[in-house]
């Protein structure tokens, strides 16, 4: 390790003084004008985690469903998994050393993980359409070859394109092709092998409009739309020509205020959706006779993928261990849906991919979703294996539904949320089941909901269990939600503190939206008098 030459190139890419950030499930996210020293040093660490691990590490330089003025990064462990705890704690230790310390801190972290600082390494980095995302991009490269490292740059890349090129380059190509080329063929062979067995005919099931947030979901779609074109055309509206990043557009958008972007005109019934800025998340939505708007979001998602895989199963004769995992934010209506309807066990986790992630592993088949419109489907190796072998052997109908099922588990990006690969999938499973977008949404009716967040002096006031839907602190909390949850019908509240802000993220849903709004605003109201609010008492009215 050159220290004197990390030390002369971190003073070119040097920290503010006094900021302190952390490391959290999206990474480091902030505005951009104070991110270039954090970009070099993800860089200085990508190299020390690629010679612990021994294997490729990617940096996507991105801020997601954030304004454009906003950047950020992440790092991408081997399998295309997120970056372990224990390195999130490195990261934000890097983070916040001060100039002087940086050699110590290195150093530290090499010992503490016994990186044998002689080994090779290898980074791959990829960037969204931000105008700072370019110059950022540089500074990861100069931290990784300060300390000796390799790199190739993918340059412009969706988040989930960026965690398949390093799956595939630590599996010797088993996943796929490590190229862009690679992604596209992947992904559109298994979805025109799909759409083939679809009986539906004409065109209305093939037809797409996708809002693409103004972000690089656009590009990657313009490039791949013709590997695909003999299943599926699409129609893309906020393609980055005009509009700003994620400005009133983008899934995050649509999904938060309940109506569709700007920048998209919605005829009766047509099926659209929406990216957000780096493509790992998506939703649904169509606009019905009377103009009503409905919104399928990650439960909706979730049910579809999950009903279709639970009825190819019972097809092919295995009877294999299948889970949904959600958190507190699903709507009460899609789990009983799941667990009562379609006999699908359902599992929450603490909101965060990384544990719905974490907890999809342990099933055969696990599939996960946010509300917000980010998951996939994981599929064990030994599923894989077995699916493989029935599609080669079956010739009957058991054999075509494991030749589905193959081309499936092809089509989902399992290193991460991917929104093309799901919207992929979504299609296809419409396509073989000839189901509109109205019958998709009339599998269950979402409980009416609202979402509200109270202003307190420290957010840390209030603790969580059982999956963050139980207040264990500040004392008479939770006693206060629970009785306020009895006034109304189908009814259910939890409060939990913001990962990023000192406010308190309050949740309610009933059997009307009238009494929704009203149980979040007396939960806001507890909150307010119990947990320190600041500021204004929370008003009725939305």
């Amino acid at each position: 390790m050159d220290l004197s030459a990390i030390t002369k190139h971190s003073a070119l890419h040097a920290k503010p003084s006094g900021l302190l950030l952390q490391y959290g499930t999206a990474g480091f996210r902030m505005k951009a004008e104070h991110l270039d020293h954090i970009m070099f040093r993800m860089g200085l660490l990508a190299v020390l985690r690629s010679k612990q691990t021994k294997s490729t590490i990617g940096v996507m330089v991105t801020a997601s469903h954030n304004p454009e003025e906003d950047n950020g990064v992440k790092l991408v462990d081997p399998l295309g998994e997120m970056l372990a705890p224990s390195w999130e704690e490195h990261a934000t230790y890097l983070a916040n050393a001060e100039e002087e310390d940086m050699q110590r801190v290195l150093i530290d972290i090499s010992e503490k993980e016994a990186v044998d600082l002689q080994q090779d390494a290898f980074v791959v980095i990829g960037r969204d359409t931000r105008p700072s995302s370019e110059k950022f991009s540089q500074s990861v490269i100069d931290g990784v070859t300060v300390l000796g490292g390799q790199v190739h740059d993918y340059g412009l890349l969706t988040t989930p394109q960026l965690h398949y090129m390093v799956c595939c380059r630590n599996t010797s190509g088993q996943y796929g092709m490590a190229t862009i080329e690679g992604y596209y063929q992947k992904l559109s062979r298994a979805f025109v092998e799909l759409t083939k067995q679809a009986s539906c005919s004409g065109d209305e099931y093939r037809s797409l409009k996708v809002d693409c947030a103004n972000g690089i979901g656009a590009l990657k779609l313009k490039e791949m739309e013709h590997y695909f074109s003999q299943g599926l055309s699409v129609q893309l509206c906020n393609d980055g020509t005009k509009g700003k990043l994620n400005h009133l557009c983008g899934a995050d958008f649509v999904k938060s205020h309940q109506k569709p972007p700007q920048g998209m005109e919605i005829k009766f019934n047509e099926r659209c959706c929406s990216f957000d800025g780096d493509a790992d998340r998506i939703v649904y939505y169509y606009c019905d006779a009377d103009g009503h708007f409905h919104l399928m979001d990650g439960d909706k998602i979730a049910t579809l993928i999950s009903s279709f895989l639970k009825e190819l199963l019972l097809e092919v004769g295995e009877n294999l261990n299948v889970g949904v995992v959600q958190t507190a934010y699903a709507n009460g209506s899609s789990t009983r849906y799941l667990e009562e309807v379609m006999k699908v066990p359902v599992y929450c986790t603490k909101t965060g991919v990384k544990h719905l992630h974490h907890k999809a592993q342990e099933f055969d088949i696990g599939v996960y979703f946010e509300a917000n419109g980010h998951g996939t489907a994981l599929f064990s190796k030994a599923v894989e294996d077995k699916i493989n072998q029935l599609a080669r052997e079956l010739e009957d109908k058991k054999g075509k539904a494991a030749k589905i099922l193959r081309n499936i588990i092809d089509l989902f990006n399992q290193a991460a949320g991917d929104a093309i690969a799901d919207m992929l999938v979504i299609e296809a499973i419409l396509a073989l089941k000839n189901l509109t977008i109205q019958q998709w949404d009339a599998l269950y009716t979402d409980l009416p909901n609202r979402q509200l967040k109270v202003k307190v002096a420290d957010r840390k006031v209030i603790s969580t269990t059982d999956a963050e839907r139980q207040a264990v602190t500040p004392p008479g909390l939770q006693e206060a939600i629970n009785d306020l949850v009895k006034k109304y019908r189908l009814s259910r509240a939890f409060v939990r503190p913001s990962g990023t802000e000192d406010v308190i993220r309050v949740y309610a849903e009933a059997d009307s939206q009238e009494s929704a709004d009203s149980l979040a605003h007396e939960v806001s109201l507890a909150v307010f008098d119990l947990a320190g609010g600041i500021g204004e008492r929370p008003q009725p009215g939305f």
